[in-house]
């Protein structure tokens, strides 16, 4: 599981009245959209969603899971160290069951996981892939549309054209 921040066409507009659109909040950088996705052992995508780049990763997992191209999820989701926390944690495997992989936050008091765990992690690359392949659609590098609905159309459209090409 990972996220990706994209960023939001500026406008040279001189109309004062404030712009429209769904999912996107004024950052030091500017107007952006966070995608999250969670991609299988290949890096093909299983599941895709987006929100303002506000909100923590951790509080926007569920609601990528629930947006899932497949009817079933995986036994485990790999994460990177935003994710590590206990209360999501037993959340995911009392709801879901489906065991959350993390690296340790720096300073974690108590370790959860062992060395055995964490060999996973290391396949987290694969969704990196997935975030690259994405990248090369221009029209999902920067956000043009003013309504989230058409934005994610065309992410589903990216991931279905990254599927096409490996079968």
């Amino acid at each position: 599981m990972e996220a990706s921040t994209w960023r939001r066409a500026s406008s040279t507009r001189t109309s004062p009245r404030r712009k429209r659109g769904a999912l996107r909040r004024q950052t030091k950088r500017g107007k952006r959209t966070k995608v999250m996705a969670a991609a299988d052992g290949a890096g093909l995508p299983l599941a895709i969603g987006t929100a303002s780049a506000s909100p923590h990763e951790t509080r926007l997992l569920e609601a990528t899971l629930d947006e899932s191209l497949i009817d079933e999820l995986p036994e485990r989701l790999i994460g990177d160290k935003p994710y590590d926390a206990d209360k999501l944690d037993e959340r995911l495997w009392h709801q879901r069951g489906v065991k959350l992989i993390a690296s340790h936050r720096r300073g974690r008091k108590t370790k959860t996981q062992d060395g055995r765990e964490l060999r996973r992690y290391r396949r987290r690359w694969k969704v990196e892939r997935l975030f690259a392949w994405l990248q090369n659609f221009r029209r999902l590098v920067t956000r043009y549309e003013v309504k989230v609905e058409n934005f994610l159309g065309f992410l589903h459209l990216g991931c279905i054209l990254i599927l096409l090409r490996q079968f």
